[in-house]
């Protein structure tokens, strides 16, 4: 079944190519950053929506805001935040107003893993991009996605 299949619903066939288009970007990324970083698309992730964290009032983010962040459960967003943490990348602290809050900061390591992988993430993207704009189910959702702004923070 194709995302043209004419036993498809208009708003089915739009999730399929959606649905389609994401996994063969995340598979594409997936690759070059397992190859070049030893990283994997979810932790090249999680390293860049932990390093856009700041001091102060709101700066960090509780456990399940990263995890929606990341697109996953809790339990396993808390998995992949031990894995970094055990290769370097992470550390945790004590909230110092609130001894139940835990925060998770990306070390030097883990900001310098991330410089490195930024340009290959960037590449392998580009080129998932580039690859599904030959497909005719896939062009006009490509073309959206190039024309979308990261929303500003208020």
């Amino acid at each position: 079944m194709t995302a043209t299949d004419p036993a498809l619903t208009a708003l089915a066939q739009g999730w399929c190519a959606l649905s389609l288009l994401h996994g063969r970007i995340e598979a594409h990324i997936e690759r070059a950053l397992q190859a070049k970083h030893d990283l994997s698309a979810r932790e090249y992730s999680l390293l860049d929506v932990l390093s856009r964290q700041h001091d102060g009032d709101g700066g960090h983010l509780q456990m399940k805001q990263v995890a929606d962040a990341v697109v996953l459960s809790q339990s396993a967003t808390t998995r992949l935040v031990t894995r970094l943490e055990d290769r370097g990348l992470l550390e945790r602290y004590l909230c110092p107003t609130d001894r139940r809050g835990i925060y998770t900061n990306v070390t030097e390591s883990g900001l310098k893993l991330l410089e490195e992988a930024r340009p290959t993430n960037d590449a392998a993207l580009r080129d998932a991009l580039d690859e599904a704009a030959k497909n005719p189910e896939l062009a006009p959702l490509v073309r959206v996605v190039e024309t979308l702004k990261a929303p500003v923070p208020a």
